[in-house]
């Protein structure tokens, strides 16, 4: 292999305690790149379908790209992947931070775990030597504290991606987190790190990530950085906050768990905007090698809520679920809110969600101050969000009913809670509405991990990669989606972050950055096949596993069958059948079963695939 990969990966049994490496195969890394290309490949080769999630045949894999840790603009994501145990398919999701270079510096592109340890341990890999040491001390602590022991322990320049207690308890919800705040949040994948007993994994190093052309690579990365697009100056300016007051009104953010407008419910969205969050602000806060610096540390607190030194800033999503989607204007709760999902390892979308759900369960008399533990759960209440999110995170009375995400919570509830359980798949939907940007519709429902705002967003693509569509009319958006997401799989698993390719004047520059440093000699439109061989695969996963998103229920509220009554969005509905009829069309999928056409999977490679799913 000429560059981009350190060339192996490290294979954990928890259950034997042994470890053994595994060299990587170039035209296996053609064909699916890294990140949850390799994992979608490995699981599906190694995973019978029906596997407990949180049992120990699950597989659980932490994976870079070739271009972690190199001089490409945003080289610094790494990825989680298993079978998620809060949607029961495929589960992924990725993260930034230094946690991803440092594992690629310590010697490896990826670790694959399998089996279940019998007691707590984390795996320690320095400058290519890994080993099992025993976590005991470990285990009860928050992710702050675990990383800060580590450290301690090991060295300042240890990477740590760990579980807090919310995936020790094997929280539905849980994250896995690096950098104090980094957060691989989707797919409830803290859950089955929880499951096996990892607490976590500690990598140093200085091994040096191999390119074909170092020279070529750092000179696309300075060309490139001279010609962003203006939305690098929001990431830069603002970071995702800057969205949030607009997007209330917009409609794009969800308001009174998704059954609200924000000019006539949440009129203070203003409370919430950057100009109030800025004064609150330490520093700015970039990923490894980031030129966009798009996050921030806060101050410490001031006000009625201590969220410790070195709180993250809360991000859009953050801000969204848990301020508009509760009615919810209190800032600095919503900091102590992020502050303590960031701390327990919990994903801040799904628990926003899980809040207000639980809010108009009880505003309906669903639930009562008895199920609530005295707790006023109404619109607004900003304390009793608060102290309800540190219930969900320490699994404590209704809190334990929360953690395992709104589906699960609804069927223990009963009582018709149902209806106000916003989730597709089993997963909470985050904070844009589909009523507004119609591609979301078709990413929340078609994706393979279902509720997913980060796939398809052909809005915010580099000028020159889409086919032309009418954006006035769902007619050719199914295949300027198809391309959109093929080449979003491509960026998620080389490593880079969507913000940087999102203000690249043009998607070349990604494969320009890859050929340099893998010495390959593809095209955009390589990986955008590519990028749809992973796509197909990840969806026969699903398939596989019975999930066939045709019929994959989504909330009236998100689609619009019970339209808003005011705002923007007043009377819209989503012409769902157009949607994905155009997009299934595009995809090879077939409209009714959701499979890929023989001749399809054949196209990719992906014949064996047609035998395991019956095409």
């Amino acid at each position: 292999m000429k560059g981009g990969y350190i060339g192996k990966i490290l294979n954990v049994d928890l259950t034997a305690g042994t470890l053994k490496d595994e060299k990587l195969d170039e035209q296996f890394c053609r064909d699916y790149i890294g990140g949850y290309g390799f994992g979608v490949r490995k699981l599906f080769n190694a995973l019978k379908p029906g596997t407990d999630a949180l049992g120990p045949d699950n597989i659980l894999g932490f994976m870079t790209g070739p271009l972690t840790g190199t001089p490409a603009p945003t080289g610094a994501r790494y990825t989680v992947f298993a079978k998620s145990p809060l949607t029961d398919g495929w589960g992924d999701a990725n993260s930034g931070g230094s946690f991803g270079p440092g594992l690629k510096f310590a010697g490896y592109d990826g670790v694959v775990f399998t089996g279940k340890s019998k007691d707590p341990v984390y795996l320690c890999i320095k400058d290519g030597q890994a080993e099992l040491r025993p976590a005991a001390k470990l285990w009860g602590k928050d992710s702050f504290e675990t990383e800060e022991i580590l450290k301690a322990e090991l060295g300042e320049d240890t990477e740590v991606a760990c579980i807090g207690q919310a995936g020790e308890m094997q929280s539905l919800i849980a994250a896995v987190m690096n950098n104090k705040g980094r957060a691989a949040g989707r797919s409830g994948l803290g859950a089955v790190m929880g499951s096996k007993k990892l607490k976590a994994i500690a990598v140093s190093g200085k091994a040096e990530v191999p390119l074909a052309d170092k020279e070529r690579a750092n000179e696309i990365r300075r060309d490139c950085l001279t010609k962003l697009t203006p939305i690098s100056g929001f990431f830069k300016m603002t970071g995702t906050p800057g969205a949030t007051a607009g997007s209330a009104m917009s409609g794009d953010s969800p308001v009174k768990n998704w059954g609200g407008a924000g000019v006539t419910d949440f009129p203070n969205a203003k409370a919430l905007g950057i100009e109030a969050l800025a004064p609150l602000i330490a520093k700015k806060y970039g990923c490894w090698h980031c030129p966009l610096a798009c996050g921030g540390i806060m101050k410490p607190a001031a006000g009625e809520y201590d969220y410790g030194k070195e709180s993250h800033r809360p991000e859009y999503e953050t801000l969204a679920m848990f301020g508009s989607n509760c009615l919810n204007s209190n800032l600095e709760s919503i900091i102590k809110a992020n502050d303590d999902c960031n701390r327990y390892g919990v994903d801040t979308i799904s628990a926003g969600a899980a809040i207000a759900f639980a809010i108009e369960c009880y505003e309906n008399g669903i639930l009562t101050r008895a199920d609530t533990d005295g707790l006023e759960l109404t619109w607004g209440n900003y304390k009793a969000i608060v102290t309800m999110t540190q219930k969900l995170c320490k699994r404590e009375g209704l809190g334990a009913v929360l953690a395992d995400g709104v589906r699960k919570a609804a069927a223990k509830i009963g009582k018709g809670a149902d209806k106000y359980a916003m989730h597709i798949g089993g997963q909470e939907v985050p904070a844009h509405d589909p009523k507004l940007g119609a591609h979301y519709y078709t990413a929340y429902v078609a994706d393979a991990t279902p509720a997913r705002h980060t796939q398809g967003s052909e809005g915010l693509n580099p000028p020159g990669l889409l086919p032309a569509f009418d954006r006035k009319s769902y007619s050719g958006r199914g295949q300027a989606h198809r391309v959109a997401s093929d080449m979003l799989h491509i960026v998620n698993c080389v490593g880079m972050c969507e913000f940087m390719f999102w203000s690249l004047p043009s998607a070349d520059i990604v494969t320009d950055l890859l050929n340099a440093a893998t010495g390959w000699n593809l095209t955009t439109e390589d990986l955008v096949k590519t990028g749809e061989r992973i796509a197909t695969l990840r969806h026969a996963f699903n398939l596989r596993e019975g999930i066939n998103p045709l019929k994959t229920a989504v909330p009236d509220r998100i689609s619009g069958i019970t339209p808003l009554q005011a705002g923007p969005l007043k009377g819209v509905t989503v012409d769902s059948n157009a949607l994905l009829g155009d997009y299934f069309q595009a995809m090879g999928w077939d409209a009714v079963t959701a499979k890929p056409s023989a001749q399809k999977l054949k196209e990719l490679g992906l014949e064996d695939v047609g035998k395991a799913i019956g095409v």
